[in-house]
């Protein structure tokens, strides 16, 4: 599968090995990163002794990381007297195009073999009647890896900045550069797209998000300027405008791990739910969905995706305010149960050559959501309220608890639990003390409702060294769900 966050860490190089130091270039030239490295080349007039030596003196061969230590064999005067020049392309018996082994590092020229290679190694290639020649190795810009690249170019000061990844979400690579890397945006971003074959597109965000739909505007370094990308996530495709709306492929693992939670036939309220990651893949597994998200553009790649990955009896996508979906969702599950007859019919699966037709299936739909997804951390906490007289603000007594069919939701709450740097760094069950006192809070109930022991925590990520960030989950107490304080709609 597709690395989506990848980093550029690799195994280092030996300094005489790193590309030529051009420090301060803001525009890329691929030319001066063209360095000759003198080795000492082996040549076997068997050329199984190749594998024979490479295997036995394994010290005494090149070892340095992507320089392969056998080589093919082109003209290469020899620099000590009375040793034949290499022909070029010259044939082994096998027909092949003759190889020789390049000695280790330490060796850069024949006079070097008798001081640094070992007795025992010496008399092999004496007894083998091997021929040892001078080599020059070429790298160029197409050997180095992007922050090797990077590192030669951009300024010393500079040089703990480096980026040292991107993520990747469809054919677009997305870097944060900080301030002081942003004039060396265009050389940044043409490394990266050279260096990696799926990216097509570089951007840069230009400021934080801050925008109503956790947009942020983008800044092309690099590439053709479409950002409409194909994204592949939990065996579905998502399409959308990467700068119209949100989606962070960090989270993939996060959108995994709820669904899991979700089972078939179970009824899910989706309050944010951008262009489908929680929701498509849900439906996928036959749980039902109502989806809502604000931002139009979400909305439309919503409906869109819903339709591409064939989950259309599945989910019902909405664009409201979270508050108005939250509040109005029972009257929403009521309107789909109406237009639907209060079920879902799902084709059967392709059968096999003469076996009968099956008969398609019937998946009820629930009367009641089992679980609410808020995938918005920057301020999903403060949705909680609206749970408050969620089935009483519809005119659903307390009587229907004892509905068998009755369930009372998980709410799963994706939020930010920040700390300040100067403060040492708070133990987890201080950080879950905090985030339970919020909710309470934000609730407008107590701990005798709604205990601490009722709320689970999930770190799902660290955005930042004092920013990490929570899904909390619980069942929302009976006694809120059928508060008579809300008025009834």
């Amino acid at each position: 599968m597709q690395r989506l966050v990848k980093n550029f860490s690799k195994m280092a190089l030996p300094a005489r090995y790193l590309p030529p130091v051009h420090r301060g270039i803001t525009q890329l030239d691929k030319s001066v990163f063209t360095r000759s490295i003198p080795l000492v080349v082996v040549s076997f007039p068997d050329p199984r002794n190749i594998s024979v030596f490479s295997k036995r003196f394994k010290d005494e061969i090149l070892r340095v990381p992507r320089v392969p230590h056998v080589v093919r064999l082109v003209d290469s005067p020899a620099r000590v007297d009375g040793l034949p020049p290499l022909k070029k392309q010259m044939v082994a018996n096998d027909n092949h195009v003759a190889k020789g082994v390049l000695l280790k590092d330490s060796v850069h020229r024949v006079e070097d073999v008798k001081q640094q290679l070992s007795a025992d190694a010496q008399a092999f290639l004496d007894e083998c009647g091997a021929a040892v020649r001078d080599y020059n190795y070429t790298l160029d810009y197409e050997f180095y890896h992007a922050d090797e690249i990077l590192r030669s170019v951009l300024p010393e000061e500079f040089l703990d900045e480096v980026p040292s990844g991107f993520t990747a979400t469809g054919h677009v690579a997305h870097v944060n550069l900080r301030t002081e890397l942003k004039p060396y945006g265009s050389l940044i971003g043409q490394v990266i797209l050279d260096k990696n074959r799926q990216i097509e597109t570089v951007v840069d965000k230009v400021d934080a998000i801050a925008s109503q739909f956790r947009t942020f505007q983008m800044n092309v370094l690099a590439g053709r300027p479409d950002l409409v990308v194909s994204q592949r996530e939990s065996n579905c495709t998502f399409t959308f405008d990467f700068s119209k709306v949100y989606w962070n492929s960090r989270l993939h693992t996060e959108h995994e791990r709820l669904v899991r939670l979700f089972e078939p036939g179970q009824l899910v309220a989706d309050v944010f739910a951008g262009v489908g990651p929680f929701a498509i893949p849900a439906a996928k597994k036959e749980v039902l969905v109502l989806a809502n998200d604000l931002n139009p553009e979400s909305f439309r790649y919503l409906r869109d995706n819903i339709a591409a990955n064939k989950v259309d009896g599945f989910v019902r996508p909405k664009n409201l305010d979270g508050r108005e979906f939250i509040r109005s969702s029972p009257a929403l599950l009521r309107d789909w149960t109406a237009q639907t007859g209060g079920s879902v019919t799902v084709a059967p699966a392709r059968r096999r050559r003469g076996a009968p037709p099956a008969p398609p299936r019937i998946v009820t739909l629930p009367r009641y959501f089992h679980h609410y997804v808020m995938n918005l951390p920057d301020s999903a906490l403060s949705f909680l309220n609206e749970f408050a007289g969620l089935y009483s603000r519809h005119g659903i007594s307390e009587d229907a608890a004892a509905d068998p069919a009755f369930v009372l939701p998980y709410i799963h709450c994706h939020c930010f639990e920040k700390y300040s740097p100067d403060e040492p760094e708070p133990a987890p069950a201080d950080l879950h003390a905090r985030i339970h006192r919020r909710v309470l809070e934000i609730m407008h109930t107590s701990a005798d409702i709604l205990p601490m022991t009722a709320l689970s925590f999930h770190l799902v990520r660290k955005v930042a060294p004092t920013k990490p960030m929570f899904c909390v989950t619980f069942q929302l107490p009976q006694s809120i769900a059928f508060s008579p304080l809300a008025t009834t709609t």
